[in-house]
C-alpha cells in the first residue's frame, strides 16, 4: 500500500472512531427513561395533545392496561407526567399531562438524537 492510501485509510479510520466516541456520548446521554419504546410513545402522544386518558393512550399505542400502567407510572415517577384519576358517573377516569420536566425531557432527547444521526451521517 502506497503510503497516500495509508494517510487515507488511517484518516478514515481516526475520522470513524471520532464518530464513534461521539455517538457514543451522545447515546450514553440519553434520558433512558423516555428512550424506552413504549414511554417514548406515552410522552409524545402527550407533548402532542392537551391531556389524554388512559383510554386514549391505549388505543393510540395499540397496547395493553398492563402496559400503559407500568410504563405510565416510570414517567410519573421521573416528574415527566402528572396523573388525574376521577369518575365520570361510576366510570373511573384517568388523565394524563405532559409536564414542564417532561416537555424538556424530550425537547433534550430529541436534540440527543438529532445529533446521533447527524454524527452517523457523516460516516455515509
Amino acid at each position: 500500500m502506497s503510503k497516500g492510501n495509508l494517510a487515507k485509510v488511517q484518516g478514515n479510520a481516526r475520522q470513524t472512531l471520532t464518530v464513534a466516541k461521539a455517538a457514543e456520548s451522545v447515546s450514553n446521554d440519553l434520558d433512558k427513561v423516555i428512550h424506552e419504546r413504549m414511554r417514548l410513545g406515552i410522552i409524545s402522544a402527550l407533548a402532542a395533545n392537551d391531556k389524554l386518558s388512559f383510554s386514549d393512550l391505549k388505543t393510540l399505542l395499540d397496547t395493553t392496561d398492563g402496559n400503559i400502567s407500568v410504563h405510565a407510572r416510570k414517567l410519573e415517577e421521573a416528574g415527566y407526567l402528572s396523573v388525574k384519576k376521577s369518575f365520570v358517573g361510576r366510570t373511573p377516569l384517568t388523565e394524563y399531562k405532559i409536564t414542564a420536566a417532561g416537555r424538556k425531557a424530550l425537547e433534550k432527547y430529541l436534540d440527543h438524537m438529532e445529533a446521533l444521526i447527524k454524527a452517523m451521517k457523516t460516516l455515509a
